[in-house]
């Protein structure tokens, strides 16, 4: 049940048809597990907290830096050389009483994805680099747990939706990251941020997309990004989407699966 101060906070959420008092509810009770406090993370913690998603946990091992600031504005000049987790968790608790937020100061990797994730009901991965991304996706898939995933590039967003532990309309499953992005780039060919730079408040427009699209699968209305990708041109302003489907020769869920745990992950 909401509080009286969570009805008067939320009312711009309540008096929403496709929200409503139940959705607010399920806002509540939500516990959601966000990869990374950086420039995705950062816009989509504080949007989440703010629309009262129940439990929020946190998993960064970094600290912040004089250069994270032109993005990562959950973070504060105060705040450096604070633990992420730990200058997100009071940006939050400033913002939203009503969160509670589970700090987890570490890497994800393979020997504590499946035990993190499986805490939470719905994931949602801003991470910045191609073997974090592909970690999760793939443990997500394994552990049977919605996923929101995200990435930037220069000028460039995508967003999309897993939910490959489900079967579409047609009966068929729906698609892996794998079918969509079968192997990640080999190392070196994706310059880093600190090399090739980032719009600041281009993070802020695909961490806020993110953040509608969580908020959208928990509450349930809309028509969501499982087998859409979402592709946002940072120069032009162009949004475009690129459907794909489920590919029988992905790893994970195919006809002759490859990849049934994370033991990969843990030799490399």
């Amino acid at each position: 049940m909401l509080t009286a101060d969570e009805l008067e906070r939320y009312a711009r959420h309540i008096v929403l048809h496709e929200v409503g008092g139940p959705g607010q509810n399920a806002l509540k009770t939500a516990r959601v597990l966000v990869v990374g406090a950086g420039g995705l993370g950062a816009p989509l913690l504080l949007y989440l907290a703010a629309a009262g998603v129940g439990t929020l946990g946190i998993v960064d091992d970094d600290v912040v830096s004089l250069s994270n600031l032109q993005r990562q504005v959950i973070h504060a000049t105060p705040d450096l050389d604070r633990p992420k987790v730990e200058s997100a968790a009071a940006a939050i608790a400033r913002l939203n009483p009503h969160v509670t937020v589970e700090p987890h100061p570490t890497r994800i990797t393979a020997a504590n994805a499946l035990d993190l994730i499986g805490r939470y009901d719905l994931v949602a991965d801003g991470s910045d680099n191609f073997s974090t991304r592909y970690l999760v996706s793939d443990a997500c898939c394994l552990a049977k747990t919605p996923l929101v995933t995200a990435a930037v590039g220069i000028f460039d967003g995508t967003l999309t939706t897993l939910r490959p532990h489900e079967r579409g309309p047609d009966g068929r499953p729906n698609p892996t990251y794998r079918c969509l992005f079968p192997e990640p780039p080999p190392p070196g060919t994706v310059p880093a941020c600190a090399e090739a730079g980032i719009l600041g408040a281009f993070t802020g427009v695909i961490g806020s997309l993110m953040a509608v699209e969580v908020v959208r699968e928990i509450v349930g209305f809309g028509d969501g990004l499982v087998g859409r990708l979402l592709m946002v041109d940072g120069r032009s302003l162009r949004f475009e989407t690129l459907r794909y489907a489920w590919d029988p020769d992905n790893p994970l869920t195919g006809e002759r699966p490859t990849i049934t745990d994370l033991s990969a992950y843990a030799a490399g």
